[in-house]
């Protein structure tokens, strides 16, 4: 017979009363004394727990829970807690009409004992929920509550990934059930190829904000319907379609039935992109047909891309999103024809494409750093086909990081001794963080060295669990970890940590293995580097890459000196972007759409030796860590020679002698000196409350307000715009711009440009269009670099644009005469250009349409 589990679960004591409430939201996976409340209860149990607040209430000892009830210093500790977590939730949001954000994502990383998250779009959707919490946007999030999560990896002698996959039994983890007012769990359907499939509700707190989690393992499920919430990123595309349906669909009717009606919906990644779909069906039962029902549902939707390569985006057989959205196109009262035309690429007209969907059904669209969004701007260019990529409605906001959640521990205390506990209302005040220069050199680095050695130390137990589990000797592991001293931290040491795709090239630097050898095995300067991260289990590049890194971890030239560490989640990524002298990133250039962990990295004064693509690209100035320019060649192994190279040349010629130059007190005064200017450069400007501020501004505040104004005089204005837009595309064939008059070669710096031109409008109204003189300035050359950080802050540069008038005047063949009389800015040579485009105040970006004729 099987063994039967009986779990026996100790009370909390009435002066704990609250332990399980701090349990309950993800506060704790931010706020470092929240949490050391659960682990001083026992610390053993909390690392078998794997730091789980939930688990450890269920599992403790009731002799613990009643030891700490009656020690004076614990209950000190939990009363100082309990006054921070209620001031924080209590504090009142920065504006009375904010309006209501709804966020959604695939996957969240909020704390590595809530295993919902595979890697840097789910850490980021994680950070920015805690970051929304922080600045007290009136925000929710919505996601999918997965019975497995992704996988756990181990890694054998030969290098071979295995993915093992573990059930996770909710009340291991800090969500609720959702229930209506007579106490049922609530509840939503979705039509998926002919069935009614069921998902429940569950709720997350994470400080101020609610995330929404459904789930089909459900009763009334049919086996299959059950298991489409069981993995993340498992299973084949009719699972994928399955999981997007119930999070675009059923997440957005989750909200519905909780009441919630966001001014502004959020489609984190194409992954959501389903939800337009849903809007368009409230749309059309409010009364408005199918155009004007999607113009209103996009008016209110910001998407955010990820990915930099078109491959990278969800794409489904037509068949099989036909099969699976019978009932739902049915509802939609349209022609499948119609829907499937929401989702077409030009590219491949027999897919359903996510991230076409979510520019036709969004309104405010970006990539997530400068180099990303212009990538994605020419990736999305055919759904502008007149617009030149650099002006299409893609823009950009670059990513951050939740300063408090990555920040070591010890790096806080510090700040609060150097600069005072006021720097947590200081992230982003760029002077603030200027005082770093007056902090004594010597104690900067002894603060830093202490968090290496705890990093360290985390590393070797992590690998002492590792040998032992595995069966291999003492002797193995004295080997592979005897660089990892605690005790003496004075080994150069880099990471390289992600999820291991090819283009992110993990083993760069291991192409000339016998200059690498050389460098490491240095007696005087020896250097370690550490290697985590997951390849999925259907990425077979990736994990060849993997296998060369494991191999050379066991080649006797690298052993001890390279180490791959397994299993990497947020525990593992906490510690090394804290504790690693260098932080290493050698992407393709320009694949990498961000980079996250470097900002984590530098955010505690690490330094970065990467690639200039994604964020560094914007991060870099020369003095705070390292920037390689990417080859500029064709041939992909000449490009990863020319790269490891150059990343290769910078380590053994700049970084390791810059390192190892310790002067009389055991330190590199200049490497401290860089580490400061990584932590003032980068956390005013790379932490997620200003990227959550930037969104605010430049995205959801004005997608709310484009929504209100379409929408506050009934369905009228909605039809109307939606019919105006319908009669510009079926007249626009017929515009076309013709010169009057001829301008001059030159033109004094006092002087006026005058121009005519004839606009042949076709129908059109002069209202319709709007008539432009663009140029921009040749010589002296143009500023013509983008902003940092948002292109939603305004543009830069040297443009002159001027908009003409209509005279009143029609010419022989009925075209409008159009006129200009302008002043140039200022002296130099100017190449222009004149052009027509459609124009409308509800307009959300001056070329929506994709529509212009330029002469």
């Amino acid at each position: 017979m099987a063994r039967q589990l009986i779990e026996i679960y100790p009370i909390v004591p009435t002066q704990l009363a609250r332990l399980p409430e701090l349990s309950n939201n993800l506060f704790f996976s931010w706020h470092r004394p929240t949490r050391a409340l659960f682990e001083d209860l026992d610390p053993e149990l909390w690392k078998q727990a794997g730091g789980n607040p939930r688990l450890i209430l269920r599992c403790i000892n009731q002799e613990e829970l009643d030891s700490a009830a009656v020690d004076p210093r614990y209950l000190e500790r939990y009363r100082q807690v309990l006054a921070t977590f209620d001031a924080y939730l209590a504090a009142p949001p920065p504006r009375a009409d904010e309006p209501l954000i709804a966020y959604f994502c695939a996957e969240y990383g909020f704390h590595e004992s809530f295993p919902i998250y595979s890697g840097g779009l789910g850490i980021l959707a994680g950070d920015h929920c805690k970051a929304a919490s922080d600045e007290r946007l009136n925000f929710i999030a919505v996601g999918l509550l997965y019975t497995e999560g992704y996988f756990i990896q181990s890694v054998d002698t030969d290098g071979v990934q295995h993915a093992n996959y573990s059930d996770t039994d909710p009340r291991d983890l800090p969500v609720e059930a959702v229930r209506d007012d007579s106490g049922q769990w609530l509840r939503v359907r979705v039509p998926i190829a002919g069935r009614s499939v069921c998902a429940r509700i569950w709720k997350a707190r994470v400080g101020r904000v609610s995330v929404y989690l459904l789930d089909t393992n459900c009763p009334e499920n049919s086996g299959e319907d059950r298991e489409i919430t069981h993995r993340l990123y498992g299973g084949d595309a009719s699972v994928r379609i399955r999981q997007e349906m119930i999070l675009g669909l059923g997440g957005a009717r989750a909200l519905r039935a909780l009441g919630l009606a966001p001014a502004t919906w959020h489609m984190n990644e194409g992954h959501a992109a389903f939800l337009i779909l849903e809007l368009v069906r409230e749309g059309l039962a409010s009364g408005l047909d199918f155009s004007a029902a999607l113009e209103a549902a996009a008016a209110q939707c910001v998407f955010t891309t990820h990915t930099p390569v078109a491959a990278g985006h969800d794409a489904f057989d037509n068949g099989l999103f036909t099969h699976c959205f019978q009932e739902v196109v049915a509802e939609l009262g349209v022609p499948m024809e119609r829907v499937l035309a929401l989702g077409r690429s030009p590219h491949a007209p027999q897919s359903f494409n996510m991230t076409h969907l979510a520019l036709n059904g969004a309104r405010r669209m970006n990539g997530v750093s400068r180099i990303h969004g212009a990538v994605s701007a020419r990736l999305c260019a055919d759904h502008w086909p007149e617009v030149p990529p650099e002006e299409n409605p893609v823009g950009y906001i670059t990513n951050g990081v939740h300063v408090p959640t990555f920040l070591a521990q010890t790096w806080s205390r510090f700040f609060d001794d150097k600069l005072g506990c006021q720097w947590r209302e200081h992230l982003s005040d760029l002077n603030f963080w200027r005082a770093l220069e007056n902090v004594p050199d010597e104690q900067y680095w002894q603060t830093a060295q202490g968090v290496k050695s705890r990093m360290l130390a985390g590393v070797r137990a992590r690998l002492q669990r590792e040998y032992a589990s595995k069966g291999l000797s003492q002797a193995q592991l004295r080997h592979a970890t005897r660089l990892l001293d605690p005790e003496r931290p004075n080994t150069l040491t880099l990471g390289f940590a992600r999820r291991f795709a090819t283009y992110k090239r993990a083993a760069l630097m291991m192409r000339d293995r016998a200059r690498l050898a050389r460098l490491v095995n240095d007696p005087e300067r020896p250097v370690l580097f550490l290697f985590a991260g997951k390849a999925h289990p259907a990425d077979h590049p990736g994990q060849q890459v993997l296998r060369e890194i494991k191999q050379l971890m066991l080649a006797p030239e690298f052993a001890g000196h390279v180490v791959f560490l397994e299993d990497y989640d947020l525990q593992l990524a906490r510690w090394l972007v804290t504790g690693v002298d260098v932080w290493l990133n050698n992407p393709v250039a320009p694949l990498e759409a961000s980079g996250t962990s470097g900002i984590k990295a530098a955010v505690n004064g690490r330094l970065n030796l990467s690639i200039l693509d994604g964020w560094w690209a914007e991060g870099f100035d020369q003095d705070n860590g390292w920037g390689i320019p990417g080859a500029n060649v064709q041939d992909p192994n000449r490009r990863d020679e020319l790269d490891s190279a150059a990343m290769l040349d910078t380590l053994e010629e700049e970084v390791v002698p810059l390192y190892y130059a310790r002067n009389g007190h055991g330190y590199s005064a200049d490497w401290v000196r860089r580490c400061k200017r990584a932590m003032m450069s980068v956390i005013p400007l790379f932490n997620m409350g200003r990227v959550v501020q930037d969104y605010a501004r430049g995205l959801y505040y004005p997608a709310a307000s484009h929504h209100q104004r379409l929408t506050q005089h009934g369905l009228e204005a909605t039809a109307a715009f939606a019919a105006w837009k319908q009669r510009v595309r079926e007249l626009w064939t017929g515009v076309h711009l013709r010169r009057l008059s001829e301008p001059p070669r030159e033109l004094p710096r006092a002087g006026i440009l005058n121009l005519r031109i004839a606009a042949a409008l076709n129908g059109l109204a002069p209202q319709d269009v709007r008539v432009e003189f663009l140029a921009q300035r040749l010589l002296p050359q143009s500023r013509s670099e983008l902003p940092a950080l948002s292109s939603f802050r305004g543009q830069s540069g040297d443009a002159w644009r001027a908009t003409l008038r209509a005279s009143g005047e029609i010419d022989s063949d009925g075209s409008t005469v159009y006129e200009l009389q302008a002043a140039p800015p200022t002296s130099g040579q100017y190449a222009f250009e004149i052009r027509i485009y459609p124009a409308h105040e509800q307009l959300a970006h001056p070329l929506e349409l994709g529509l212009l004729k330029r002469l």
